[in-house]
């Protein structure tokens, strides 16, 4: 089941880089995530996911509910994760400020679709961490993957970056590639459907495949896609693709969901350290989720 594959990938990433989040590189090198961990960060306990995976999961919980994408409704779950705690394990301790001020707009009556912050400065990976939902949606449009990013991301920067990572989840899910032709196939659509956009000068490296200097791993959406694909291409496995996305360091737990949920799309569910899932509470009603959200797709 696909939906599982990536979610539960995404999820479990998310789980490793939480207690690490904001550790730099360097001390990550002299003391690397090999497993999960407790407490860090967030003095959070083994297994605790982040908003990451809380918004993909509220997403999806949306989508179900209404048998529809309805973009007041995700938002209204939004703010209930935001504000409520609902899809957070224990509480909600982590969420980003361009998310934050797109869910006060709404909450204060702009439409959802306006809510999204649209300025270079909001070019944060705060809708790519929650996006993979749509991949699993049969015939799913780039303006509707747009719009889902744009509640609370509306720059078209985060907008393309968070297609490019949807046509690769989609390669992945629907043909027997490598990595990098899904990569490749997927940059070429991109380039076609945006050639006109000049946002496309800050894909560059992803599309020319060329990753000889810094791999960055903040907060910046570009950062973030990245080294995703960076992790993803020189590694073999999931569990070496997500520890590599982690041990980059800075946004520890949104680099290793990203990457994670295209590396549990790839190598499948079975290919997840079993500890690690099991090491995270509520983890069976995530599958559950995922197996209603599978059927919603099957149907649709």
């Amino acid at each position: 089941m696909k939906v599982k594959d990536g979610i539960i990938g995404l999820v479990v990433g998310d789980a490793l880089g939480v207690p690490v989040e904001f550790t730099s590189r360097h001390e990550l090198e002299e003391d690397p995530v090999v497993d999960m961990r407790e407490h860090g960060t967030y003095d959070m306990p083994k297994g605790t996911w982040s908003d990451d995976s809380s918004m993909a999961i509220a997403t999806m919980a949306s989508i179900v509910n209404k048998q529809c994408i309805d973009y007041d409704d995700i938002m209204n779950e939004f703010l209930e994760w935001y504000e409520n705690d609902k899809y957070s394990q224990y509480y909600t301790f982590d969420s980003g400020n361009t998310t934050v001020r797109g869910l006060s707009r709404f909450k204060n009556g702009t439409p959802a679709l306006k809510s999204g912050g649209s300025k270079i400065h909001d070019n944060g990976n705060g809708s790519l961490m929650r996006i993979l939902p749509m991949a699993f949606i049969p015939n799913i449009d780039y303006e509707t993957v747009e719009n889902v990013s744009g509640l609370t991301h509306a720059h078209d920067r985060s907008k393309i970056a968070c297609v490019l990572y949807i046509e690769i989840a989609k390669s992945m899910i629907e043909n027997d590639l490598t990595i990098d032709e899904h990569v490749k196939n997927s940059c070429e659509k991109i380039k076609e459907y945006y050639k006109e956009n000049e946002e496309l000068e800050h894909f560059k490296r992803i599309f020319e495949d060329d990753w000889s200097g810094e791999i960055r791993s903040g907060g910046y959406v570009i950062d973030s896609l990245e080294s995703t694909i960076y992790c993803l291409k020189n590694t073999g496995s999931y569990e070496e693709a997500v520890l590599k996305a982690v041990n980059l360091g800075g946004d520890t737990d949104t680099t290793a969901a990203i990457c994670g949920g295209l590396a549990g799309i790839y190598y499948g569910f079975d290919a997840i350290p079993i500890d690690w899932i099991e090491s995270i509470k509520y983890i069976d009603k995530v599958i559950s989720l995922c197996e209603r959200y599978e059927a919603y797709c099957d149907e649709n």
